[in-house]
């Protein structure tokens, strides 16, 4: 049976994905309040844009012949259930959230903060803030390390 992968969000626009049967089963099963934001938990859910399903069938016998020239070894594989997906994709971004929460947010300070510890002025930390487009590039450039922080990994942006 083949699933339909259907882009979902809540009303705090966490935004996951849910397998479903067919879209008449993601319709029942959000009506009988069954489709729940895996972060929130929110009931409040709306489908989301999804990119189409391409059918390439007609590339199998090409991909074939790529996968006899690749070395055949094994590697080790899960496939978790719907559930379990949704309850391990939550943890992760709990952990993600407790993480961002241990960083000193030193605000529009950041691209200051970030070279006064690269260049060895103050002891280095864990920081987040916020830099313009042109900071970031020329952070960069210097060889300094920094990450964007999606809004719904930072508990602060969210609010």
């Amino acid at each position: 049976m083949a699933l339909k992968v259907f882009d979902l969000a809540c009303e705090h626009d966490h935004l996951f994905e849910g397998w479903f049967a067919s879209a008449e089963t993601y319709d029942e099963q959000l009506a009988q309040g069954l489709v729940r934001c895996p972060v929130c938990d929110s009931q409040r859910i709306i489908r989301r844009v999804s990119a189409p399903h391409l059918n390439v069938s007609h590339l199998k016998s090409e991909s074939v012949a790529r996968k006899d020239a690749l070395p055949q070894s094994q590697a080790t594989v899960a496939a978790p259930s719907g559930d379990q997906l949704a309850r391990l994709q939550a943890e992760v971004l709990r952990q993600i959230r407790r993480i961002v929460r241990q960083t000193d947010d030193v605000g529009a300070q950041f691209a200051d903060e970030a070279r006064r510890m690269h260049s060895g002025e103050i002891e280095e930390r864990p920081i987040r803030g916020t830099a313009s487009a042109r900071e970031c590039v020329e952070l960069s450039e210097e060889g300094i390390a920094i990450m964007p922080i999606p809004d719904i990994l930072d508990d602060d942006r969210l609010q």
